[in-house]
C-alpha cells in the first residue's frame, strides 16, 4: 500500500468556489448601493460657472427665456431658483429681465408670500411684514431685506447665480453670505 500524498496540487474545492462567488456578490451589491448614495450627495453640474443654475418651474421643467420675456413689462414671474427657493424675476420696460432676482422667503420666519401689484409690495400674510419692490423692509416684524440673486439670460436660458456683491439697498455685505 502506498500511503504517500499526491505531488500535484489539488483542483479548487467547492468551498473556495463558493467563497469566491459570495465575495463577488457582496462586492457587487456594495458598489451598487454606494454609487447612488455618492450621486445623491454630489451637487448637479448643470448651468454655468460660478454656481449658477438654469431657471425652472415648480415641477423642475426648464423655463425658456422667451416665455418670461413675452410677458408685459413690470411682470413678476415666480420661478424655482437656487436650492429650489421661490424667486421673482422682473420684466423691464425694454423687454429684458432685471439683472437682480428677489427670493420669496420672508426674513422673519421664512414664509412665502405673493407680490401685491395694487400696493406695489411683497406682503407676507402670516405676520404682516411688507417689502418694497426692491426687497427692502417697509414694515416689520422682519428686520432684514429679502435675499437677492443674480439673473442673466444666455440664449434661451435664464441663469440664476448667488449674489456675492455688496447689497445695493444697504451698501453693505449681504446678510445671507
Amino acid at each position: 500500500m502506498d500511503n504517500s500524498l499526491p505531488l500535484e496540487p489539488p483542483s479548487p474545492s467547492r468551498r473556495k468556489l463558493l467563497n469566491f462567488l459570495t465575495g463577488a456578490v457582496v462586492a457587487t451589491a456594495a458598489s451598487s448601493a454606494i454609487y447612488p448614495a455618492a450621486k445623491f450627495f454630489t451637487p448637479p453640474k448643470e448651468g454655468g460657472e460660478g454656481g449658477s443654475i438654469i431657471a425652472k418651474d415648480k415641477l423642475g421643467h426648464i423655463i425658456p427665456a422667451r416665455q418670461i420675456l413675452a410677458e408685459p413689462p413690470g411682470t413678476r414671474a415666480l420661478i424655482a431658483g437656487l436650492a429650489g427657493e421661490p424667486t421673482y424675476l422682473t420684466v423691464k420696460a425694454d423687454g429684458t429681465l432685471e439683472p437682480v432676482g428677489i427670493v420669496n422667503n420672508c426674513t422673519h420666519l421664512g414664509c412665502t408670500f405673493p407680490w401685491n401689484g395694487t400696493d406695489e409690495q411683497f406682503q407676507c400674510p402670516c405676520h404682516g411684514s411688507r417689502y418694497s419692490p426692491d426687497g427692502s423692509v417697509v414694515r416689520g416684524p422682519a428686520n432684514l431685506p429679502l435675499k437677492l440673486v443674480q439673473v442673466a439670460v444666455q440664449g434661451d436660458s435664464i441663469l440664476i447665480s448667488p449674489w456675492t456683491e455688496i447689497d445695493p439697498r444697504t451698501h453693505q455685505k449681504p446678510w445671507w453670505i
